[in-house]
Parts: structure tokens; C-alpha cells; sequence
């Protein structure tokens, strides 16, 4: 559907910026550099089509008047400068690592950015049926299909009212923020973004753009060494204009477009994100009150000897503090003694049942089993982390990665067994990746499927750590997960699940022999197959009355 499209001089427009270019594929070579283009941005040129009083602001209702003395807020940085393009076109007729689509809540193909399903084909929407929709200011990745791009993330713009500006705005950056993560997390470098909702929302133009290109600036300062290329797209010249008048404000070039900017700035340019600060809604930590003593308070009553039973009541209450707790509150809290003997018991318990675990080989089994709470915490916490790290080298290594749907619709994610290397394996890192990547698909009913094709010969952690990993996946997991399909077992493989199905309730686990047996519950089509599992496949299996095509890796009945 594309070709590579010949470097003119007529593929360029004022200011260095390049047209529209159909369906030709358009190379960042070809895109000029924000450092290169020219330096003849004026803010008041006369052209009264583009002066402030057309775009209202809200963000500029003061100048930056309080600047810091001078100080400049972003200050030049070459480094940071070098990967930012302007490009007038669509996104999707960039040959970059990703493409930005903006679009609902329901990732509808009607109200995506205009032009993209089209030119990714059909696809692009049967694998957007299968995300379970999107949150405003989220994102999610999908494949790019026809498009020169790698992949093509969603993200949904909020709704823009007068009322709600402080809302709509940190919205909007998140998801120009949750969109970066995303490129990052896959193990991306370069990407190309449109004006994210701009009037469909009711979102006034320049504001949008303040906020866009703040948001990238504060995401670059922190992340430049994993990103070559933003691509900021726009599609009309108004939006055009607004980016060349705003960009010099948040990645000047020299000192003279950062002296400038020092004037033209917003008051408001939002915090280390990006986002829109309010100092009225900042969380302050102040001290207690101090209890006051008179000078004639009366002597400390001499101490009485109590029952053991009544001591941790007298020390929650022997303090001053219990003038400004609740009491009702209070008598929820168990005497701090009792947990820990509680604790020791359920773990002394479990203990005992089942030492003999590690004579077989399976591992620590002990520790108590984990209430409703405490997993969730758990998993909360481990969620938590994982958002905030970048785990692209586990990621890089295709040891879990999403699929397309099974024959009922469900989302399916694979695990490849031979990929999981023990030795080189931070199994922290491992495990933080697993919960972020399962936490977008099991909120609803989903299938698992494991390729132990050629894996018997890897150390595999035991089943213990895969106990924890349970745990810490939570019951949510295990309520929603339809079934695992097992590609070519091993007998120490079925111990090892039947084991585990003794510690976790209702696991299904399906056990299939050859690919044309998984192909009946999960179709091709919907699977990246590693080549190895093919070769396995025919090795194990003698190959007898089937035939791989080696351009498409489809396995068929031989005639």
C-alpha cells in the first residue's frame, strides 16, 4: 500500500516543514529536525489570522512575569532539541517505531483519528475489539498491520470545559505521558503524534499545544536516552502555526528564543510531568497539637499492677494521643503481640505440612495462606512498582507477550518456556512485568498458552516461586483465567501443574500434543509462533501427514 516517496524540494513547505504526502512513505531523514529548522518564528508578526487574541488561552491569563528572577524553566538542551521533528502530514506516512491514535473510550473505528483504519486495514479494528475499550488519559498498543509503522498506540482525550480546565488538562497530558511510557515499555525509540483531541472535544487549540509540548519536554528531560525521535503532526495550518510559535517556549534553540520565552511563558507550566499544579489542593503534613500542661497540673498517680490481659489496652491509651484518636477506631486495632503469635502459628502450621516439599524438588512451600486483603495489597504494591520502571530488557527477551483471541473471543496471552532463562533472569524484574502486563487483560475472562517446546532443558524456577507468583497475581487472576493450553508436555512438567493445582484452586490446565490440537481452540491466526515450536513440533511429532509452510509458518494436512 506504500512506497517510499522521492525527496524534492517541492516536498516541503514554509518553514521547512513537509506537506501532506499521500500514501508515500515518508523517512525521518526526510523530516527536518527541530534544530534545523529556521529560526523565523515570530510571535507578533502582523498577521492578525495568527495573533493570541484568535487562539484563547486559559493557560496565559499571566504572563510569566514571575520567572524565577531570569531563571529560565527550560533552558536549551541541544540533546533533548535533536529529537524533535514538526512534520504537516499524517502521522500514519511516517516510517517510525509508532503512530499515535486518538480516539474514545470504545477505541471505535468511526471516532479514530480520520484516516488510520483505513490505512492500516481491517486489522487494526478486529484487534481494538479485543482490548476491552480504554480509560481517558490511558493507552494501549495494538500491531500497525499495513501501516510503515511498528505499532500504533490508542489513547483517548478528555473533554474539555471551562469549569473542569485543571481536570481536562492533566488528562490530556497523561496521555501524551502514558503514550511515551508505552513506547518505552515495548522497547521503542521513535514516535509520531497528532493534536490529541483537540476541537472534537471541545478543547481550544493553543491550550492543547501548551500542554502537549510541556509535557514531552519534562518526559525527554528524563528519558532522552531511550527515545531518538518525537514527531509532533499537525494537519491543518492553524495547528501548524501554533506548534511554531509554541515550540521555541519549551525547547529553544539559543539563548536569544530562551530570553524570549522567559516573557511569553504561561505562569502555570505545571510541575516535573507536566501536569497543572494547585496549591490549594497540595497535601500539607502538620504536627500535632501539643497537649497543654499547667504549672499546677497534679503529680503522676503511682503505677498499679494489671493483668496481662488489660496491658496493651493501657499503653493505646496511656498516651496523650488518645485526645485526637478515635476510640471507636482504636478498639479495632489487635494488641500488636497477639498478631505476631498469630502469625507465628499459621506459619509454624504450614510449615509442618509441608516440608517434604523440598525434598521433592519443589521448593519453599511454607508461609500461611494469604487472606482477600493481604493479596490485594500485595498485588497493588508490586503493581505499583512496575508502572514506575522501565522493564524493556524483560520485554525485549519474548517470554510473555500478548496473542489475538481464542475461538470464544477471550484475549490470550503466550508464555514461551525456552525463552525463560533462569541464569541471566532477574526474577524480581520478571515477576514486576508479569503483573503489569496480565493487569490489561485479566480484568476479564482470558486464556493462557505455554509453549514447553524444547524448554526441558532449561532450569525452570520452582514451585514455590510459582506459589508466590500466584499470590501476587491475586484472586482476580485465578477467577478470571478460562484455561492454560499446554504445547508438548513432559511428564515431569504434568507433576510439576499437578502439584500446583493442589495450592490454587480451579485451574484448568489443557494438555496438547501437536499445533494442529491447539489450532482447534485457539486459531493460527491469532498466535505468533516462535520458528523453533514448529521445528519441535515436526521433530516430536515425525512430521507424518502435515506440511509447514515456510513462508507463513501455517502448518496444513499433507493431501
Amino acid at each position: 500500500m506504500y512506497g517510499p516517496v522521492a525527496t524534492s524540494d517541492s516536498a516541503t513547505s514554509r518553514g521547512g516543514l513537509p506537506n501532506d504526502c499521500g500514501d508515500s512513505v515518508v523517512t525521518l531523514d526526510q523530516v527536518p529536525r527541530w534544530i534545523d529548522a529556521e529560526h523565523s518564528l515570530q510571535y507578533d508578526n502582523g498577521d492578525s489570522s495568527f495573533s493570541s487574541s484568535y487562539f484563547p488561552d486559559p493557560l496565559a491569563f499571566k504572563l510569566g512575569t514571575e520567572s524565577g528572577g531570569g531563571v529560565s524553566r527550560f533552558p536549551v538542551d541541544h540533546e533533548v532539541n535533536s529529537k524533535i521533528y514538526l512534520w504537516r502530514g499524517n502521522p500514519w506516512n511516517l516510517e517510525v517505531d509508532a503512530v499515535v491514535n486518538s480516539t474514545n473510550e470504545v477505541l471505535d473505528e468511526a471516532l479514530s483519528s480520520p484516516g488510520l483504519h483505513a490505512a492500516a486495514g481491517p486489522g487494526l479494528a478486529e484487534e481494538c475489539a479485543t482490548l476491552g475499550g480504554c480509560r481517558t488519559g490511558m493507552a494501549k498498543v495494538t500491531n500497525a498491520y499495513d501501516l510503515p509503522a511498528r505499532k500504533v498506540i490508542h489513547t483517548v482525550g478528555p473533554k474539555y470545559a471551562s469549569k473542569y480546565q485543571t481536570a481536562a488538562e492533566n488528562a490530556l497530558s497523561h496521555c501524551y505521558r502514558s503514550c511515551l511510557e508505552l513506547l518505552i515499555d515495548h522497547g521503542l525509540k521513535s514516535i509520531a503524534m497528532g493534536c490529541i483531541y483537540t476541537e472534537a472535544k471541545n478543547y481550544p487549540r493553543e491550550p492543547a499545544a501548551h500542554v502537549a509540548i510541556r509535557t514531552v519536554r519534562r518526559f525527554l528531560e528524563k528519558q532522552k536516552d531511550n527515545i531518538t525521535a518525537v514527531v509532533f503532526c499537525t494537519t491543518s495550518t492553524t495547528d501548524t502555526e501554533i506548534y511554531k510559535r509554541l515550540l521555541p517556549l519549551y525547547f529553544p534553540r539559543d539563548k536569544q528564543e530562551e530570553e524570549m520565552a522567559l516573557s511569553k511563558l504561561p505562569a502555570d507550566v505545571g510541575d516535573e510531568n507536566g501536569e497543572t499544579v494547585i496549591d490549594e489542593r497540595k497535601i500539607r503534613i502538620k504536627p500535632l497539637p501539643q497537649k497543654k500542661v499547667s504549672k499546677e497540673s497534679k503529680p503522676a498517680k503511682a503505677p498499679v499492677d494489671l493483668p496481662v490481659s488489660d496491658v496493651g489496652s493501657v499503653r493505646r491509651t496511656s498516651s496523650h494521643l488518645d485526645t485526637y484518636l478515635d476510640p471507636a477506631f482504636m478498639s479495632l486495632i489487635k494488641d500488636p503481640d497477639e498478631r505476631r503469635m498469630e502469625q507465628w502459628e499459621k506459619t509454624v502450621q504450614a510449615q509442618r505440612g509441608w516440608n517434604f516439599a523440598n525434598v521433592l524438588g519443589f521448593g519453599d512451600l511454607g508461609g500461611p495462606p494469604l487472606s482477600a486483603a493481604e493479596e490485594y495489597s500485595l498485588h497493588s504494591r508490586y503493581l505499583s512498582k512496575a508502572k514506575s520502571l522501565n522493564l524493556s530488557e524483560i520485554a525485549e527477551m519474548k517470554i510473555i507477550y500478548r496473542g489475538g483471541v481464542d475461538s470464544e473471543g477471550r484475549p490470550v496471552m503466550v508464555v514461551v518456556g525456552a525463552h525463560f532463562l533462569l541464569r541471566c533472569l532477574d526474577l524480581e524484574r520478571f515477576v514486576l512485568y508479569v503483573v503489569k502486563e496480565f493487569e490489561l487483560i485479566m480484568q476479564k475472562p482470558y486464556t493462557i498458552v505455554y509453549f514447553h517446546s524444547a524448554s526441558s532443558l532449561q532450569m525452570q524456577p520452582d514451585l514455590g516461586w510459582m506459589r508466590r507468583l500466584q499470590q501476587i497475581l491475586g484472586r482476580k487472576h485465578q477467577h478470571n483465567l478460562h484455561a492454560i493450553y499446554v504445547l508438548h508436555p513432559t511428564l515431569g512438567l504434568k507433576l510439576t501443574v499437578l502439584a500446583l493445582q493442589l495450592l490454587v484452586d480451579n485451574m484448568k490446565v489443557v494438555y496438547v500434543d501437536r499445533l494442529l490440537q491447539l489450532f482447534r481452540y485457539i486459531p493460527r491466526e491469532q498466535l505468533t509462533i516462535p520458528d523453533f515450536v514448529f521445528q519441535h513440533d515436526l521433530e516430536v511429532n515425525g512430521g507424518k501427514g502435515l506440511i509447514v509452510d515456510p513462508r507463513t509458518k501455517y502448518v496444513y494436512h499433507r493431501p
